[in-house]
């Protein structure tokens, strides 16, 4: 019963993804609502992205120095560790969930309130496809501006750290730097990079899809929300072991 409905649910998403990438029936109307999604799902995500980034750092640079007390260890090691831990987790998969909720949540309850009070029925009277008009200007804004707050993630992580050993005294300031420059490899950063526009598509259709199937009242909308989150999270887990496998191989 529970694959027929995970099968069932999956044919539903994958038909609902066909309505969402067709051409546009109005160029101009869709490239507006592109941009103003770029500023409600991007822009005004960057706040906590700064918030979250900062403490995440500074929380991993204590870590690595809590233990790496070897004397087999140099203590540049904190640096490298704290950047690896940012380039290859943080700033993409950890990054990802809290946008699930934050961003997640909002696309769900938005079209999911669309539709109980029935303006998609009305967009659909009309004459428009209200799949494609609701939500490929939220995939194609969350996909488009996901790179820009990995890499803010990624810069004030690090910065956090930094900022740790300058109060705290933990690491000399030119090692942590040291630390972080030794032995890089950009293909990380690319890497990061590539997992988060996987993701970003992740949460926003999933979180469109519940939205857009929401059925009854308030109730259900806040019920819509709550699974888009918990799905999408789910599959970005499921997802980051797929592509670490395959990318990092």
């Amino acid at each position: 019963m529970i694959i027929e409905s995970s099968l069932a649910s999956l044919g539903k998403y994958c038909l609902f993804l066909c309505r969402v990438f067709s051409f546009p029936d109005r160029w101009k109307e869709s490239f507006k609502r592109y941009i103003n999604e770029i500023v409600k799902l991007g822009l005004d995500s960057i706040p906590l992205v700064i918030v979250i980034s900062i403490f995440i750092g500074a929380v991993c640079t204590i870590q690595m120095y809590l233990n790496t007390t070897s004397p087999l260890m140099p203590r540049y090691s904190v640096g490298l560790a704290t950047r690896e831990i940012i380039l290859l987790e943080f700033s993409s998969s950890i990054l990802c969930l809290i946008l699930a909720g934050k961003v997640g949540s909002n696309i769900a309850s938005e079209i999911g309130t669309m539709r109980v009070t029935e303006q998609i029925d009305a967009l659909e009277i009309m004459g428009v496809n209200s799949a494609n008009f609701l939500v490929l200007p939220k995939i194609l804004a969350m996909i488009t501006f996901i790179t820009v707050l990995v890499v803010f993630s990624m810069f004030t992580s690090l910065w956090g750290g930094y900022m740790v050993c300058a109060v705290t005294g933990l690491v000399p300031v030119s090692t942590y730097v040291y630390g972080i420059q030794t032995m890089f490899i950009e293909w990380y950063v690319w890497y990061a990079i590539i997992k988060s526009l996987f993701f970003a598509f992740v949460i926003s259709s999933v979180a469109s899809y519940f939205g857009y199937y929401v059925k009854g009242g308030a109730l259900e909308v806040g019920k819509a929300s709550t699974n888009a989150v918990v799905s999408s999270s789910i599959l970005i887990l499921l997802l980051d072991v797929i592509l670490t496998k395959v990318m990092l191989q």
